[in-house]
């Protein structure tokens, strides 16, 4: 290996920079001596840009910052954050558990500037595994400058984040007037222009859109209608009982049982995650009332149990193709914008086409994974794959959740460092998820 190449050679690459792979970065750089570098293809860090609404606010509690449910002393939490931003006394006299969006937003942006192991506007092509060196060699671009650069691993962690779901019968249509809710701030004036806007999904995000569209109806004078198949505009699952299936004991659980007792059991579990706030639901009706005094009738429909099966662009809009399922009655709609909230999926990146043969699957051509994170691998090496937010479907409904992130972290530092760093507690919840054995 050439000098060049040996100043590339790490412990550890973690590839993706969301906050899951930024608290590993963190919590690494803090508590070990590994030789690190994470790398992003982005320009500076971003945590759903289009989604930072105003107002809007974490799902969790302030303590699931990048590091302080493993390690609360730490430099990089969100309480030290506020310190250096002179802002603790603000906080403080807020009283609020649940931080706004665009302030977590930023405080993870400060977390990576922070860091020396974070290396922005790097997007990985492609990994291999050099059998001779015993390493992950990781093909690489410079966003700005174009050019290409190699590194080399002992261990990799992928951390690239979930991906926009676009339904095949919208993504034929996909444009400026139909787009996925995560780029709903990108079209802002866009939507101030349309006579008529149509939300399609279900979720925090349907109904996050939906009452900023609602506070900004008497303005711009739009119709405004959302859609969802769900049977009702429900609350997400939030009383401390049900919360306690984010925890490091129901991942334990979940994880030992059989694959397909966790494939039946994963869709029962979509109101612990994928439900609406009962604040937001509030904040909908309120708004919804206080538009109907005095007599008015603002130009609004909520209508669940309804699939969009078909979209076909028209002049000045397209013409939406529905279906009440329960009372299977069919209908048309017409709506110059479409907004689809549709949801997230964790796709294969396509850089690891390199490595695929040596990785385990399953049936359904998902990771096989460990429960220390590691991904499965068909050939005995010294090198190991882990992966974060990829594993909903052996660890369960906790895995996309920001409260365990630290708590995966510290599993997987623990396993890269071949010893404890960051205790792993043995006992953190009140109830028993299964017969003890």
């Amino acid at each position: 290996m050439s000098h060049l190449e040996t100043d590339n050679v790490y412990d550890v690459i973690g590839i993706g920079l969301g906050p899951f792979n930024l608290g590993l970065a963190a919590l690494i750089e803090e508590g070990t001596d590994l030789n690190t570098i994470f790398l992003e293809q982005k320009p500076e860090f971003e945590w759903h840009g289009g989604l930072l609404i105003e107002e809007t606010t974490l799902q969790v509690p302030f303590l699931a910052d990048v590091v302080t449910m493993v390690n609360p002393k730490s430099h990089y939490s969100f309480l030290n954050y506020l310190h250096e931003m002179d802002r603790l006394y603000k906080f403080y006299f807020l009283e609020r558990f649940h931080i706004p969006r665009r302030e977590y937003n930023h405080y993870c942006k400060w977390v990576s500037k922070q860091l020396s192991n974070c290396q922005f506007e790097t997007r990985v092509e492609s990994i291999e595994h050099d059998k001779t060196q015993q390493l992950f060699r990781i093909e690489t671009i410079q966003m700005k400058t174009g050019k290409n650069n190699t590194f080399y691993a002992k261990d990799v962690v992928l951390g690239i984040g979930s991906s926009p779901v676009m339904p095949a019968n919208l993504k034929a249509q996909e444009g400026k007037d139909l787009f996925h809710s995560a780029q709903f701030l990108h079209h802002r004036e866009r939507l101030r222009e349309a006579n008529s806007i149509t939300v399609i999904g279900s979720g925090q995000s349907a109904a996050e859109v939906f009452l900023e569209l609602l506070k900004e109806q008497p303005n711009y004078q739009y119709k405004l209608d959302w859609f969802t198949r769900s049977k009702g505009f429900h609350p997400m699952e939030y009383s401390k009982l049900g919360l306690e299936h984010f925890s490091p004991e129901y991942i334990n659980y979940f994880y030992k049982l059989p694959q397909s007792v966790k494939d039946v059991q994963l869709p029962k579990q979509d109101l612990l995650y994928k439900g609406i706030s009962a604040q937001t639901i509030s904040d909908i009706y309120d708004l919804l009332y206080e538009h109907s005094i005095g007599g008015d009738k603002p130009d609004v429909r909520l209508l669940a149990k309804t699939e969009v099966t078909d979209v076909v662009r028209i002049e000045n809009g397209f013409t939406l193709h529905c279906n009440q399922w329960e009372q299977n009655e069919r209908f048309e709609h017409k709506s110059e914008v479409i907004i689809a909230a549709t949801g997230y999926s964790h796709p294969i990146p396509p850089f690891i086409k390199n490595v695929e043969s040596i990785i385990n699957w399953d049936q359904e051509a998902r990771y096989l994974i460990t429960h220390d994170y590691e991904l499965k691998l068909k050939e005995l090496t010294d090198n190991r794959l882990f992966v974060q937010n990829g594993e909903m479907h052996t660890h369960g409904v906790g895995a996309p959740d920001l409260g365990l992130g630290a708590y995966r972290n510290a599993v997987i530092i623990n396993k890269l460092a071949h010893k404890e760093v960051y205790p792993v507690r043995k006992r953190n919840v009140f109830q028993q998820f299964g017969v003890l054995t």
